[in-house]
């Protein structure tokens, strides 16, 4: 079963490479300031961090299921603009056309519902507003994340229902693209966005797979000790490095955006 509570953890997993992914899902937003955000799925709060410095919105909430990872986001994020609550995208805490920008980051595919949760963003966003998500290309351009499953797979054939690739067929450009759509969401349009993601060594890559945040980790924590020393040494053959020791992969997100209707 997949966890999300320790924040940290989290964090040392995939937090920072979604760091990047904000800045540059923001960028291309590309909107004006002064705006009332929503950031649903709020995580430990990179997404809602990154509009409050590059956005420069009017105030900015943050909704996720988890108790740790808000409370988290709240020791993290203290810009009085921002404020975090419990709750559910598919019962969002907020009055019909309340925000000018719904926004998620690496969580739609996690909701049980995804098209209520799109249903939601829509009945949350003011006529025009903007309502955009993305998340990561599990099947092909998640690097850290392939490179894993496929070397856990073949040791393991059960770890393939574990393999989010396999798990989320959502995240891919057309399933995106229709979600949007059939929810009267406007002009869908989906992108990618890649960033890079450099490890200084193998053990830098290995070691967040060890806090049991998220399926790959909580894979792991369900090994016994031979098993993961048997599923690490066949990944450090496996993980490209370079003269240095270093790993430098990429990691791909798809990127989807529409308009409420007026």
């Amino acid at each position: 079963m997949t966890q999300w509570v320790d924040g940290a953890a989290y964090e040392a997993y995939v937090g920072r490479w979604s760091r990047l992914v904000a800045a540059e899902f923001l960028r291309r937003l590309d909107l004006p300031t002064g705006l009332r955000w929503l950031d649903v799925g709020c995580g430990t709060g990179a997404l809602t961090s990154t509009v409050l410095t590059a956005a420069e919105p009017r105030q900015v909430t943050g909704v996720d299921p988890s108790d740790g990872f808000v409370a988290h986001a709240r020791t993290r994020v203290t810009d009085p603009r921002a404020a975090f609550e419990v709750g559910d995208a598919r019962s969002l805490p907020l009055p019909n056309r309340a925000v000018d920008v719904v926004v998620s980051g690496l969580a739609l595919n996690f909701v049980p519902d995804p098209p209520r949760a799109v249903a939601e963003f829509a009945r949350v966003a003011a006529p025009g507003g903007v309502v955009a998500t993305y998340v990561w290309d599990y099947a092909e351009g998640m690097a850290m994340m392939r490179h894993f499953w496929d070397a856990a797979v073949e040791l393991d054939p059960a770890a393939a229902e574990r393999d989010e690739g396999r798990r989320f067929s959502l995240c891919r450009p057309d399933p995106l693209r229709a979600l949007w759509s059939d929810a009267g969401l406007m002009e869908a349009s989906v992108e990618a966005i890649e960033v890079p993601t450099v490890f200084t060594d193998f053990d830098d890559y290995w070691r967040p797979f060890l806090g049991g945040q998220g399926a790959a980790p909580g894979y792991v924590a369900s090994l016994d000790e031979r098993q993961r020393a048997e599923l690490r040494d066949l990944l450090s053959t496996r993980i490209p490095n370079g003269p240095d020791g270093s790993i430098r992969l990429t990691a791909r997100a798809w990127a989807v955006r529409g308009s409420a209707p007026a």
